[in-house]
């Protein structure tokens, strides 16, 4: 099909290339965005002077309006991303069905369009409607063939469509905790490599160490800088600064999460965090607990069976039990999901693989969109 001059027509890709529109409006669900949408915006945004993104979400579907607004924007942050809540089902043949969402797109975008960009069969009619030009972009998706039906029913198989913020909120979150030299760097690690080995997607797994480590590790450098016989016995904390250790550590898990596989393990976390204050401040956690959103999987490792080794910052051999006991009873309190590794190392690893194996066959559970009738 050729471009052609009128309202509701349509021009292909590639075809008009010089032509270009005031003002050019893409519209879509993004539930959730993938590589197919974000062609589709970056050629509308190539011929247009100004362009909309318009999100509709309906209050049915799992992932909130106010995310998909700051996945686009983020992607897009050269264009114009609103968003509205459209709790209409659609039905292609019925025009008061039509006329009913067309009162919603208007509603949130009242002013002129000249072209409307799909690559979707509906979009000469919705063209039409708004008076503009249909610009089909990809309608076979030959560029990126994804769609946001195959995201949600099996987003490992379609990770590589995916861009950083929604990989980010996807990946699964695994956190390995203990108390002191129990091995939780070394189950980490190895969960890290034995997912990489796995090879395709997986490959890029990515492990968080732990920042308190690092943390303490500095403020014994900076203590052994004025007297450099100081030991770690010496080195003092405040309550004020775990909340530090904890965000730094989130912040950390965030980055790596836009970057990594479907799974992301982390040593230790914003949680553990609170448990290690209690340790060195005594009484309860600090305010302002971390909420459990973000993760999904706690791995605790049992000191039984686990020799300690003081590596120059440990000590308090004698309070592990107490510290496993803490973590556990947390973890419950808070209705965590979590699993004590126990045993040799072999059999710890063997136990967390099958865990977060489960937690990766458990899915996504995207809930359905609204029925459309073609």
């Amino acid at each position: 099909m050729s471009a052609r001059d009128g309202f509701g027509t349509r021009a292909r890709d590639g075809e008009g290339v010089g032509e270009r529109f005031e003002h050019g409006l893409v519209l879509g669900k993004f539930y959730p965005p993938h590589a197919g949408h974000h062609h589709l915006v970056r050629e509308a945004a190539a011929r247009c002077e100004r362009l909309t993104v318009l999100v509709c979400a309906a209050s049915v579907e799992s992932v909130p309006l106010d995310e998909r607004l700051a996945w686009m924007r983020e992607v897009h942050p050269d264009v114009r991303v609103i968003g509205a809540v459209d709790d209409i089902p659609m039905d292609l043949n019925d025009p008061d069905v039509w006329a009913a969402h067309m009162a919603v797109f208007r509603g949130a975008v009242p002013e002129r369009v000249d072209a409307v960009f799909t690559s979707e069969a509906y979009g000469d009619e919705l063209a039409r409607r708004f008076g503009a030009r249909h610009v089909c972009v990809d309608a076979e998706r030959s560029r990126f063939p994804v769609s946001g039906t195959a995201v949600r029913k099996d987003p490992v198989g379609n990770w590589e469509f995916l861009a950083e913020p929604v990989r980010a909120a996807l990946a699964r979150r695994v956190v390995v905790l203990g108390a002191e030299s129990t091995g939780t760097t070394t189950m980490a690690r190895a969960l890290t490599e034995h997912y990489r080995a796995r090879g395709g997607v997986w490959a890029s797994t990515r492990c968080v160490d732990e920042y308190g480590r690092e943390y303490s590790e500095q403020k014994l450098a900076a203590l052994r800088a004025e007297r450099p016989d100081a030991d770690w016995g010496e080195v003092t904390f405040s309550s004020e600064e775990f909340p530090v250790i904890a965000r730094e550590q989130r912040r950390r898990e965030d980055a790596a999460a836009r970057t990594g596989s479907p799974v992301l393990f982390c040593d230790t976390d914003a949680f553990a965090t609170t448990i290690w204050h209690e340790r060195y401040m005594g009484g309860r956690p600090y305010p302002a607990e971390p909420e459990p959103a973000g993760q999904h999987l706690w791995l605790l490792t049992d000191h039984e069976g686990v020799a300690f080794e003081d590596d120059g910052l440990r000590e308090g051999e004698e309070l592990r039990p107490w510290m496993t006991g803490r973590f556990r009873a947390e973890l419950a309190r808070t209705g965590r999901d979590f699993r004590v590794l126990t045993g040799a190392h072999d059999k710890r690893l063997a136990d967390a693989v099958a865990a977060v194996d489960a937690l990766l066959g458990a899915g996504w559970q995207f809930t359905d969109p609204l029925p459309e009738k073609r």
